[in-house]
């Protein structure tokens, strides 16, 4: 049986704002069931361990997709998600993939946390998908290889565009812009129009743009573990 590793952010606080944050249900849910249900064993693990932050927004009634729609009746998952493994006790030789899912809280703490980079290098240079969808190809931004360079270097990537960050309003309120990100650090980094489902892989990498595009990602690295 195949083994996946889904890391999920353990920040609750949008910047400065005083609004809340976290990760977003949608981009969780459609990747977790399509795997799950596919007979792949999932393990979730967070920073902090324990309850993972859900950003409220993804639980208003405009987000609601199938896949959210089962969740928030699946008090087993919803448990799981409540005690989530700490990030530090994880090893990734236990794993086959691994995979991040967005939301806004992975840019503050997942994007810098040190076991979660040293985690994605030991996926990547023991030859084992690293996907990531929306915000969380945040965790990009100091990731490298073994021969030092920028990890997305060169690679085809996409994430959140700077565009749909605008659209949500939160441009200065982010700690940097994963679009922006990416491309600093040598990605090669396209996109589909705003909100459109869309997903790249390159090799070990696959990267979605958006929360439409997470079940993208999710058959993707199914093919890939295949």
């Amino acid at each position: 049986m195949k083994k996946v590793l889904f890391v999920l952010t353990s920040h609750d606080a949008l910047g400065d704002t005083g609004q809340k944050t976290g990760f977003w249900i949608e981009e969780f849910a459609a990747p977790y069931y399509l795997l799950k249900d596919k007979g792949i064993n999932i393990t979730i693990a967070t920073p902090k361990g324990g309850q993972a932050p859900i950003d409220p927004k993804s639980n208003e009634p405009d987000f609601e997709t199938p896949a959210t729609v089962r969740y928030n009746k699946d008090t087993e998952t919803q448990n799981l998600i409540a005690h989530t493994n700490k990030l530090d006790t994880i090893n990734h030789t236990d794993f086959d993939a691994v995979f991040y899912p967005g939301g806004h809280g992975p840019l503050w703490d997942l994007a810098e946390n040190k076991t979660s980079i040293k985690l994605i290098e030991d996926f990547y240079s023991n030859n084992k998908p690293v996907a990531a969808v929306c915000h969380a190809p945040a965790i990009f931004k100091h990731t490298k290889t073994e021969n030092g360079n920028y990890l997305v270097k060169g690679k085809k990537v996409t994430g959140f565009t700077n565009t749909e960050e605008d659209a949500v309003q939160l441009t200065n309120i982010v700690p940097f812009l994963v679009e922006d990100m990416l491309t600093k650090n040598g990605g090669i980094y396209s996109k589909e129009a705003d909100w459109q489902p869309y997903a790249v892989q390159d090799n070990l990498l696959i990267t979605g743009q958006n929360p439409a595009s997470s079940e993208r990602v999710a058959n993707l690295l199914i093919k890939q573990l295949n």
